[in-house]
Protein backbone atom coordinates (compact mmCIF):
# COMPACT_ATOMS: atom_id res chain seq x y z
CA UNK A 1 0.00 0.00 0.00
CA UNK A 2 1.51 3.59 -0.94
CA UNK A 3 2.03 5.66 2.13
CA UNK A 4 0.32 8.52 2.29
CA UNK A 5 1.63 12.46 2.36
CA UNK A 6 0.08 15.04 4.52
CA UNK A 7 0.19 18.03 3.14
CA UNK A 8 3.21 19.81 3.94
CA UNK A 9 5.63 16.99 2.63
CA UNK A 10 6.96 18.05 -0.10
CA UNK A 11 6.09 16.75 -3.70
CA UNK A 12 7.34 13.75 -4.81
CA UNK A 13 11.06 14.50 -6.78
CA UNK A 14 9.33 13.50 -10.36
CA UNK A 15 6.29 14.83 -9.51
CA UNK A 16 5.18 18.13 -12.63
CA UNK A 17 5.49 21.43 -10.86
CA UNK A 18 1.35 23.02 -11.53
CA UNK A 19 0.57 24.21 -14.44
CA UNK A 20 0.15 27.56 -13.54
CA UNK A 21 3.89 27.44 -12.11
CA UNK A 22 5.03 26.10 -15.40
CA UNK A 23 3.68 29.12 -17.77
CA UNK A 24 4.98 31.60 -15.14
CA UNK A 25 8.49 29.81 -15.49
CA UNK A 26 8.02 29.73 -19.45
CA UNK A 27 6.92 33.05 -19.58
CA UNK A 28 10.26 34.14 -17.61
CA UNK A 29 12.87 31.36 -20.27
CA UNK A 30 10.59 33.19 -23.33
CA UNK A 31 11.56 36.46 -22.15
CA UNK A 32 15.16 35.40 -21.86
CA UNK A 33 15.48 33.53 -24.92
CA UNK A 34 13.70 36.50 -26.97
CA UNK A 35 16.01 39.27 -25.54
CA UNK A 36 19.44 36.52 -25.91
CA UNK A 37 18.17 36.63 -29.70
CA UNK A 38 17.61 40.07 -29.95
CA UNK A 39 21.57 40.56 -28.41
CA UNK A 40 22.82 38.00 -30.66
CA UNK A 41 20.97 39.68 -33.63
CA UNK A 42 22.49 42.63 -32.80
CA UNK A 43 26.16 41.80 -31.81
CA UNK A 44 26.33 40.07 -35.33
CA UNK A 45 25.30 43.19 -37.14
CA UNK A 46 27.84 45.40 -34.76
CA UNK A 47 30.72 43.03 -35.21
CA UNK A 48 31.91 45.04 -38.24
CA UNK A 49 31.47 48.21 -36.40
CA UNK A 50 33.91 46.71 -33.68
CA UNK A 51 30.74 47.85 -31.08
CA UNK A 52 28.94 45.92 -28.57
CA UNK A 53 25.26 46.65 -28.43
CA UNK A 54 25.91 48.58 -25.08
CA UNK A 55 28.41 50.68 -26.62
CA UNK A 56 25.75 51.04 -29.48
CA UNK A 57 23.17 52.33 -27.09
CA UNK A 58 25.07 54.78 -25.92
CA UNK A 59 25.91 56.72 -28.89
CA UNK A 60 22.54 56.72 -30.56
CA UNK A 61 21.58 57.94 -27.09
CA UNK A 62 23.63 60.65 -26.98
CA UNK A 63 23.12 61.27 -30.86
CA UNK A 64 19.44 61.91 -29.75
CA UNK A 65 19.70 63.76 -26.80
CA UNK A 66 23.34 65.28 -26.43
CA UNK A 67 25.01 66.80 -24.60
CA UNK A 68 24.53 64.81 -21.15
CA UNK A 69 25.93 64.16 -18.49
CA UNK A 70 27.46 60.53 -17.64
CA UNK A 71 24.90 60.11 -14.71
CA UNK A 72 21.86 61.40 -17.17
CA UNK A 73 23.49 58.63 -19.91
CA UNK A 74 23.17 55.73 -17.58
CA UNK A 75 19.79 56.86 -16.14
CA UNK A 76 18.54 56.23 -20.01
CA UNK A 77 20.48 52.95 -20.82
CA UNK A 78 18.47 49.84 -20.83
CA UNK A 79 21.93 47.77 -21.79
CA UNK A 80 24.25 48.44 -18.86
CA UNK A 81 22.95 47.83 -15.14
CA UNK A 82 25.82 50.01 -13.90
CA UNK A 83 27.63 53.07 -14.32
CA UNK A 84 28.44 53.66 -18.25
CA UNK A 85 31.86 54.70 -17.23
CA UNK A 86 34.11 52.20 -18.57
CA UNK A 87 31.82 51.88 -21.48
CA UNK A 88 32.21 55.57 -22.17
CA UNK A 89 36.07 55.51 -21.83
CA UNK A 90 36.22 52.85 -24.12
CA UNK A 91 34.04 55.09 -26.45
CA UNK A 92 36.60 57.81 -25.28
CA UNK A 93 39.75 56.08 -26.20
CA UNK A 94 38.46 54.87 -29.28
CA UNK A 95 37.55 58.69 -30.87
CA UNK A 96 33.78 58.44 -30.66
CA UNK A 97 33.03 60.29 -27.61
CA UNK A 98 34.57 63.43 -26.39
CA UNK A 99 34.13 64.86 -22.82
CA UNK A 100 33.92 68.51 -22.41
CA UNK A 101 33.22 70.93 -19.50
CA UNK A 102 29.86 72.34 -18.97
CA UNK A 103 30.48 76.72 -19.52
CA UNK A 104 28.05 77.20 -16.78
CA UNK A 105 29.69 74.66 -14.07
CA UNK A 106 33.39 73.81 -14.99
CA UNK A 107 32.90 70.57 -12.85
CA UNK A 108 29.90 69.27 -15.08
CA UNK A 109 31.38 67.35 -17.89
CA UNK A 110 29.19 66.29 -20.72
CA UNK A 111 29.45 63.82 -23.19
CA UNK A 112 29.46 64.24 -27.33
CA UNK A 113 29.63 62.36 -30.44
CA UNK A 114 33.05 62.97 -31.95
CA UNK A 115 32.78 63.60 -35.85
CA UNK A 116 33.88 59.99 -36.01
CA UNK A 117 31.15 58.96 -33.95
CA UNK A 118 28.58 61.00 -36.16
CA UNK A 119 30.30 59.44 -38.74
CA UNK A 120 28.83 56.06 -37.63
CA UNK A 121 25.59 57.10 -37.28
CA UNK A 122 23.53 56.54 -40.50
CA UNK A 123 24.90 52.46 -40.29
CA UNK A 124 24.28 52.19 -36.93
CA UNK A 125 20.49 53.57 -37.60
CA UNK A 126 20.72 50.95 -40.24
CA UNK A 127 21.51 48.49 -37.68
CA UNK A 128 19.36 49.48 -35.08
CA UNK A 129 16.17 49.54 -37.75
CA UNK A 130 16.92 45.93 -39.19
CA UNK A 131 17.13 44.46 -35.34
CA UNK A 132 13.27 46.40 -34.81
CA UNK A 133 12.66 44.95 -38.16
CA UNK A 134 12.67 41.31 -36.80
CA UNK A 135 9.78 41.73 -34.08
CA UNK A 136 8.21 44.16 -37.11
CA UNK A 137 8.23 40.76 -39.01
CA UNK A 138 6.70 38.89 -36.89
CA UNK A 139 4.64 40.89 -35.10
CA UNK A 140 1.37 42.88 -35.74
CA UNK A 141 0.64 46.39 -34.88
CA UNK A 142 -1.68 45.08 -32.55
CA UNK A 143 -0.12 42.28 -31.10
CA UNK A 144 3.23 44.81 -30.40
CA UNK A 145 0.40 46.79 -28.24
CA UNK A 146 -0.14 44.11 -26.22
CA UNK A 147 3.34 42.81 -25.42
CA UNK A 148 4.73 46.25 -24.87
CA UNK A 149 1.65 46.99 -22.53
CA UNK A 150 2.29 43.33 -20.70
CA UNK A 151 5.90 44.06 -20.11
CA UNK A 152 5.65 47.78 -18.74
CA UNK A 153 3.15 45.63 -15.93
CA UNK A 154 5.80 43.16 -15.28
CA UNK A 155 8.24 45.69 -14.52
CA UNK A 156 6.18 48.39 -13.28
CA UNK A 157 7.71 50.21 -9.88
CA UNK A 158 11.61 48.35 -10.84
CA UNK A 159 14.71 51.76 -11.77
CA UNK A 160 14.26 49.80 -15.45
CA UNK A 161 10.90 50.84 -15.27
CA UNK A 162 11.72 54.56 -14.92
CA UNK A 163 14.63 54.27 -17.09
CA UNK A 164 12.10 52.86 -20.58
CA UNK A 165 9.25 56.36 -18.86
CA UNK A 166 12.28 58.69 -19.38
CA UNK A 167 14.04 56.84 -22.77
CA UNK A 168 10.42 56.57 -24.17
CA UNK A 169 7.67 58.55 -23.02
CA UNK A 170 3.95 57.55 -23.71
Amino acid sequence: MPQAHSVTDPPPANAAPPAHDRSDTELRYLLLAAQREGARAMSAQLRRLNLTPAQAEILLVLSQRAPLTLAEVGRLIVCENHSPSRIVDTLVKRGLLYREPGQIDRRVIYLQLSPQGEELLPELQQIDAAVDAIAAEQLSAQEKEVMIGALHKIIAGSPSAATMAQRFPR
